[in-house]
């Protein structure tokens, strides 16, 4: 699917917040809000087979996505099985080419260690993410992998977009998962 035309100005084109913990808020752009919302529909199927809600899309320079993830670690009995290594793997498979240095990642839960590694060794070179992991970032949160200066690629990273949505699917999963087992009750 292609990004959708969309205006860049007017009224509910822009959302302005306050600070966060990882400084001020950019404005909120609708292609970034598109490619969430398919990101969002990638963790909705991760939580249909028991899987932490995190989905992942990779865009490719014209606005086409290349590759979609969600988690399947638990699925699959994988551990490399999250979200963004997917979507990784496939874009890389579409596009015959492992350097993804003209494509965008957009992921609902800022990456961990592994993840934030593969964006950099795929030459990522922008990640839009929604919420924020203050236990395991690896974006910014906990540790910053992808803007590290001993490296040799750094990433633009872009925070908190749908940053709400993405939480609240975080934490009713867990939730129900506390409550009764139940992983799906959310969905």
């Amino acid at each position: 699917m292609d990004a959708p035309n969309v205006p860049t100005d007017g009224p509910g084109c822009a959302i302005m917040t306050t600070m966060t913990d990882h400084g001020p808020r950019r404005a909120l752009q609708p292609f970034d809000a598109w490619a969430m919302g398919l990101a969002l529909d990638e963790a909705r199927r991760a939580a249909l087979s028991r899987d932490v809600p995190v989905g992942a899309v990779v865009v490719g320079p014209t606005g086409e996505v290349v590759g979609r993830g969600h988690n399947v670690r638990e699925a699959t009995d994988d551990p490399t099985g999250h979200a963004e290594v997917v979507a990784l793997r496939v874009a890389a498979e579409r596009l015959g080419r492992w350097r993804l240095d003209d494509c965008t990642l957009v992921v609902t839960l800022e990456p961990c260690l592994m993840c934030a590694g593969a964006i950099v060794l795929a030459r990522i070179p922008r990640l839009v993410l929604g919420a924020w992991d203050p236990k395991a970032g690896a974006c910014g949160s906990q540790w910053d992998v992808v803007r590290d200066r001993r490296l040799n690629h750094r990433v633009e990273v872009v925070g908190g977009v749908r940053d709400e949505e993405c939480g609240l699917l975080l934490q009713r999963f867990f939730e129900a998962q506390r409550e009764d087992g139940a992983r799906d009750s959310y969905v």
